[in-house]
């Protein structure tokens, strides 16, 4: 009785701990501080700090709901939900520019959304993978394994990077584009949906909710989703425009702000949701969360950008002005998720990979400001804005090199595809929260 009281107690504690996020939200006292062009520099933070606390008691929330409805979906198809719930607030941030950018072609929103979405995709492989790995190698010296069923959505992030690298070349992105995304996506949730359900154990808040009667545990899990998301949502724009008019009062590039801190901010509930799997030992389950993260950011997150536009402008036709600039980030951006599904095809990543990730995200990120205050140090006379072609350039010879050394990384990506390509993993979680999974105790091996 007093382990089914803590239980109900952390869930309770998670969720009043939202309120006054919610609150402030509703009352529209974000709307005020936010928008003064006096803002104090402590009531934009007390915003923020507010909205941050919010979207993190809801990862909680939304990590518990995952281990409960593991017990009555695929797990590929109840991280694809994770991860489209923890991303939630990077689809609001991107879209705010993009139906501003449609409003008025001529705006700074037009560079913001690209920039954004940009910035949120490399951020997840740059950073968020590599603390993955980190994490599991500090914790057990290995490397981090990922099942078979993680070929799904190799599969398909390398289907949708491909396509990806159309948009620099035909130099637009256009409302077919959309189509094409859209369609990849779908094609996505129809496989993970037919998976095998595998067997589910679980302690903490998850395990008194698993308990429960079976029509009573599904309401509950959807519950929690649905809080978990609307407490997500509600605050994502008060944590990113806080923290980027944080960085305003505090006089930081505004540029700099959307491609970087704002993604920060509105990736948050996603990193959250990775770390607390890796601290968990399940690092196989926290980086197959942030794949299909990047899955769905590169496919509906792109492909939504031309939609509200179009719906913003009123017009389909014209798509959304993009000069080179823009297109090279795309292109950057496509380089370094080639070369990360080609790396991720034999279902391991060591440390040294995942610093080489972290190494390259490092030197595309200070090189242009370092190129443009030193211009001799450039190779080829390159400028500080054509540096990331080079980044470009090296991240697809290393996506190269490493399908020469191993074809089967890539050759064997088909099999996700297919509806069994792996016995569905089996997750047990002990008194202590640590898990394992088949993803850490099985060969990857093709």
């Amino acid at each position: 009785m007093k382990k089914y009281h803590y239980h109900l107690l952390s869930i309770l504690i998670a969720t009043v701990v939202t309120f006054p996020g919610f609150y402030q939200r509703i009352s529209g006292i974000t709307h005020s501080v936010l928008l003064n062009p006096s803002n104090n520099v402590t009531n934009v933070f007390l915003i923020t700090i507010l909205a941050g606390v919010a979207i993190l008691s809801a990862a909680f929330i939304l990590v518990w709901a995952c281990d409960v409805v593991q017990k009555d979906i695929p797990q590929t198809l109840a991280i694809a939900i994770v991860a489209l719930i923890a991303v939630l607030p990077e689809y609001a941030v991107t879209m705010y520019f993009t139906w501003e950018a449609g409003q008025d072609p001529t705006s700074p929103a037009v560079n913001y959304c690209i920039a954004n979405m940009t910035g949120a995709n490399r951020l997840l492989i740059g950073v968020a993978w590599v603390l993955i790995v980190v994490i599991f190698y500090i914790k057990t010296r290995l490397p981090v394994r990922i099942g078979t069923e993680r070929r799904t959505e190799l599969f398909f992030l390398g289907l949708a990077t491909l396509y990806a690298f159309t948009i620099p070349l035909k130099g637009s992105l256009t409302w077919y584009d959309m189509v094409v995304f859209f369609a990849m996506y779908v094609w996505y949730i129809m496989v993970a949906s037919k998976r095998p359900v595998g067997e589910a154990e679980a302690e903490g808040p998850a395990e008194l909710v698993m308990n429960l009667p079976t029509k009573r545990r599904r309401l509950v899990t959807l519950a929690m989703f649905l809080f978990s998301g609307a407490a997500i949502l509600a605050n994502a724009q008060p944590f990113s425009e806080g923290l980027v008019e944080s960085g305003k009062l505090l006089h930081i590039n505004e540029f700099l702000l959307v491609q970087w801190l704002a993604p920060v901010a509105s990736e948050a509930p996603e990193f959250t949701v990775a770390i607390m799997f890796a601290l968990r030992g399940q690092a196989g389950l926290a980086l197959g969360s942030l794949l299909s993260s990047k899955l769905n950011q590169w496919t509906l997150l792109v492909g939504m950008i031309p939609g509200v536009y179009a719906l913003s402008s009123k017009q389909l036709m014209h798509p959304i002005p993009m000069n080179s600039f823009q297109m090279h980030e795309i292109l950057l951006t496509a380089a370094q998720s080639l070369m990360a599904v080609v790396l991720l095809g034999h279902l391991r990543i060591t440390i040294w990979q995942g610093l080489l990730l972290f190494a390259l995200f490092i030197g595309q990120f200070v090189a242009p400001p370092v190129v443009e205050a030193f211009p001799g140090l450039a190779p080829f006379g390159l400028e500080g804005e054509n540096v990331h072609q080079l980044f470009s350039i090296i991240y697809v010879a290393i996506a190269i090199a490493l399908y020469l050394d191993r074809p089967a990384r890539v050759q064997y990506l088909w099999r996700g595809v297919l509806i069994k390509t792996a016995e569905p993993a089996i997750i047990t979680i002990d008194e202590g929260g640590v898990a394992g999974t088949q993803d850490e105790t099985t060969s990857s091996a093709p």
